[in-house]
């Protein structure tokens, strides 16, 4: 039986694990073993760029802290080495880095996660990574915006021109 002060901390540990599930809106879990120091510290300092904070767990803490949660599910994927990214505003970032370093390294694995506080399986992680960023769809949608009123300010001008010509030649 472990002290008061050993299960205190751990306690401490499920309760910060928790809140930061909670305020996440994607999770991705991931099996890191085999994988380099030097691997590692680059996809840690990828995914840091990316405001996704990446860190080790333990499987009893992790099931501890989504117990009574809706991504309790994903107490079933909680064995062997087990690693954690969380992202609070970017819902693609942690799925298209981890899946992307998982396709470079064979033994490093997608487990599971969770998406706006449903558990998302592998297939769904991965559809996810495909999604282009949040700054990209911006830019898409900015785009496809602004054409019709370009267009129009194009049609405009011409017209200007045209008539601008027209009475330079009378």
């Amino acid at each position: 039986m472990p002290n008061a002060s050993v299960l205190e901390k751990k306690q401490q540990q499920v309760a910060a694990l928790a809140e930061k599930i909670g305020a996440a809106v994607t999770g991705v879990i991931v099996d890191y073993k085999g994988i380099t120091v030097a691997d590692d510290t680059a996809l840690r300092k990828e995914l840091r760029e990316n405001g996704v904070e990446y860190f080790v767990v333990k499987n009893t803490i992790l099931g501890r802290a989504v117990e009574g949660t809706s991504v309790e599910g994903i107490k079933e994927v909680l064995e062997g080495t087990t690693a954690i990214a969380l992202s609070n505003e970017d819902y693609t970032a942690a799925a298209r880095i981890l899946c992307k370093f998982a396709e470079g390294h064979e033994n490093f694995k997608v487990k599971s996660g969770f998406l706006d506080g449903q558990v998302a399986d592998v297939a769904t992680i991965e559809s996810l990574a495909k999604l282009p960023s949040k700054e990209v769809l911006l830019a898409t949608v900015c785009s496809a915006f602004q054409a019709p009123i370009a267009a129009f300010a194009r049609a405009v001008q011409a017209i200007v021109d045209k008539d601008g010509s027209a009475e330079s030649a009378e």
